[in-house]
C-alpha cells in the first residue's frame, strides 16, 4: 500500500458517516492520520475500528459544531501535539426542512446556519494559522448546486451555502502569496443521509455511494493540488475559478 499523505494531518468533520466518512478512510488508507469530528461517539468508533484495521491512525473528536469554544480548544490541542494542519475538510453539514420561507421554524434556521456556515466560519479562525505552518495547507468545504439553484422551498439550505461560498472564496483570496489555499467541493446527487432527508421518495439506488468521491476529495486535498479559489463539480467534472480580481 502506498502511503503519499504519510506524515500529514487531516481534520474531517462530520467524519462518522457519508461523505465524510468515506474521505476520512482514504485520507488514511494514504497515510494520513486522520482528526475525526462528530457528534455521534459510535460512528467514530467504528471509523477508528476500520482506519485501525487498514494500518492507519486516528484521533476521535467527539464534537458538536455549534459548541464553538471547543472549535478553539481543537485547534489549541492540535498546535500542542502536531504544530501544524495539512488538511482541512469541512464536510458537516445539515439540509433544514423543504418548506417555504414563510413557514421556516426559527430555530431550524438559526441551526442550519449555525452548522452550515458559521461553523465553518469557526474552523477557519482556529484553524487557519496551523494551515499556513503546513508546506501545503489545504482546505476544501462540501458545498451544493443549491447555493446557485435557489429552487422554491429549499431557502434556508439555499441560503447557508450560498454563505459558505462566500466565506470560503473571500478566505482563499487572503490565503494568497501563501503555503495555504482554500477551495470548494461539490459532489452532486449521493446517496447520504442529509439527501435522503431532503428527498424522502427517491429510491436511494439510484444515486451513487459516497465513497465514489473520496479520490476527488484526496485529490484536492494533497500537496500538489495547486488550485485556490475554485469550485469542483463531480457531476460535470468541472473545475470553475471563483476568484475575481480584489
Amino acid at each position: 500500500m502506498t502511503t503519499p499523505l504519510a506524515s500529514r494531518v487531516a481534520v474531517v468533520t462530520g467524519a462518522s458517516r457519508g461523505v465524510g466518512r468515506a474521505a476520512a478512510l482514504a485520507l488514511a488508507e494514504a497515510g494520513a492520520h486522520v482528526i475525526a469530528v462528530a457528534r455521534t461517539v459510535g460512528g467514530l468508533e467504528e471509523l477508528d475500528d476500520a482506519i485501525r484495521a487498514m494500518g492507519g491512525a486516528a484521533t476521535l473528536v467527539p464534537l458538536d459544531l455549534k459548541d464553538y469554544p471547543a472549535i478553539d480548544r481543537l485547534g489549541a490541542a492540535i498546535y500542542e501535539r502536531w504544530g501544524k494542519l495539512d488538511m482541512l475538510l469541512g464536510n458537516a453539514g445539515l439540509p433544514g426542512v423543504v418548506t417555504p420561507l414563510s413557514h421556516l421554524e426559527p430555530k431550524v434556521y438559526d441551526e442550519v446556519m449555525a452548522v452550515n456556515v458559521t461553523a465553518n466560519w469557526r474552523l477557519i479562525r482556529s484553524l487557519d494559522p496551523l494551515l499556513r505552518q503546513s508546506d501545503a495547507g489545504r482546505a476544501l468545504f462540501v458545498t451544493s448546486d443549491e447555493a446557485e439553484r435557489r429552487r422554491p422551498f429549499w431557502g434556508i439550505y439555499s441560503a447557508s451555502k450560498a454563505a459558505l461560498q462566500a466565506l470560503v472564496e473571500t478566505y482563499a483570496k487572503e490565503l494568497k502569496g501563501t503555503t495555504a489555499t482554500a477551495n470548494l467541493f461539490d459532489p452532486g446527487p449521493l446517496r447520504t443521509r442529509l439527501r435522503a432527508k431532503g428527498r424522502p421518495g427517491e429510491d436511494p439506488e439510484t444515486v451513487r455511494p459516497p465513497e465514489t468521491v473520496a479520490p476527488d476529495i484526496l485529490r484536492m486535498l494533497s500537496p500538489d493540488f495547486a488550485g485556490n479559489g475554485v469550485i469542483f463539480r463531480v457531476a460535470d467534472r468541472s473545475t470553475t475559478e471563483l476568484l475575481a480580481p480584489a
